[in-house]
């Protein structure tokens, strides 16, 4: 190629160039100028303390961020689908994004469970390093493909509490005939250690308690607990909550909706829910001393397992997950990033966060 022909080639090329970046750009400007709403479904009620204003929070971010172009419309369980409806509504396109706990969706993917907590697993900063830092959020993301979702951690309520007795846990023999409203695997381990495991919608939990229907009950923590009033159908509140030491909360976004999106939309809910996760579990921090506080003052009697509980519950614990590992190649590949990050990274919790707890005792 000579001088002449080479400067006509770089010529055409930057032409074509500008060209195309100023399409870029008129295509930018005039998604930009369009109004983007969209809709979130929830599994909680609307405005619920913690996790239903969580929801609310992230929509907010993403319309601050987006400076007014991109809303997101909040809706609260039962005002378009159920609670446990929150998956397939999105997953089918009939809402662009969800708020719930991956959890619930043990039906779709035993592996999903481990994306929120599992008993005896790992803290919220532990959950965090993992799903930020580990592979736990590429492996979400896979779990989820199938169903054209794309999952965002976008909370968490960090360690919750034991639960709620009208009976005292002094040993191992006190679980057997135990009748307690504890989902999940929680509620297998308990199963297997010999109570009697109930699965009750919140708004059943104080009646059931009350009435003696069950015999205890985990919801939270002091934040959510006192608004349910739990203290006035209980004698003992115990803690730790072994069965989720960090629960995560998810954003589940509609695969395809979310690839139709300019990158710096897609940006914006990225960073939505980072912001979102981070201020869930400051305002649950915020509210949950207050609540604590109530108590006190309400002279609730406040209790820790003893240790032989704990013991043999942790060891129930493992033998139900490691069951769950050999279920299928999904569930073991989730299994084995999960507990390899936790066998890495709690020696550094222990040294830090607990160690340095412990030398204020």
């Amino acid at each position: 190629m000579n001088n002449k022909n080479r400067r006509k080639f770089f010529k055409s090329i930057g032409v074509a160039a500008a060209g195309a970046v100023v399409s870029g750009l008129h295509s930018k400007k005039s998604y930009a100028s369009k109004k983007i709403k969209w809709k979130m479904v929830t599994s909680w009620p609307k405005n619920f303390p913690g996790l239903g204003v969580g929801a609310e929070t992230l929509a907010k971010y993403i319309n601050k961020l987006s400076g007014g172009s991109f809303t997101v419309r909040v809706f609260g369980a039962n005002e378009l689908v159920p609670p446990l409806g929150v998956f397939d509504y999105v997953s089918s396109g009939g809402a662009e994004m969800g708020h719930s706990g991956a959890y619930y969706w043990k039906g779709k993917s035993e592996a999903t469970q481990f994306f929120s907590s599992v008993p005896f697993g790992m803290t919220a900063q532990e959950m965090n390093s993992w799903l930020y830092y580990g592979d736990g959020l590429k492996l979400w993301e896979e779990v989820y493909d199938d169903f054209n979702l794309i999952p965002r951690p976008a909370g968490n309520t960090g360690v919750q509490m034991g639960g709620w007795f009208n009976k005292e846990i002094n040993t191992t023999d006190d679980l057997n005939g135990l009748k307690m409203r504890i989902p999940g695997l929680g509620g297998e381990v308990l199963a297997r250690a010999g109570g009697t495991p109930f699965t009750l919608a919140g708004s059943e939990i104080f009646t059931s308690l009350q009435t003696g229907v069950i015999d205890a009950t985990e919801w939270v923590g002091p934040y959510n607990d006192r608004a349910f009033g739990l203290h006035k159908a209980a004698k003992y509140y115990y803690y730790p909550g072994w069965h989720e030491p960090g629960p995560s909360l998810e954003c589940i976004i509609n695969k395809d909706a979310y690839n139709n999106l300019p990158q710096n939309y897609q940006t914006i809910i990225d960073v939505a829910c980072k912001a979102a996760n981070i201020d869930m579990i400051s305002d649950y921090m915020s509210k949950n001393y207050q609540a604590l506080e109530y108590f006190r003052k309400e002279k609730v009697k406040i209790k820790k397992f003893p240790k032989e509980v704990l013991v043999k519950l942790e060891k129930i614990s493992r033998e139900v997950l490691l069951e769950l590992s050999q279920k299928n190649n999904t569930s073991k590949k989730v299994y084995d990033s999960y507990f390899s990050f936790l066998k890495r990274v709690r020696p550094w919790t222990l040294i830090s966060e607990d160690g340095y707890l412990s030398s204020l005792k």
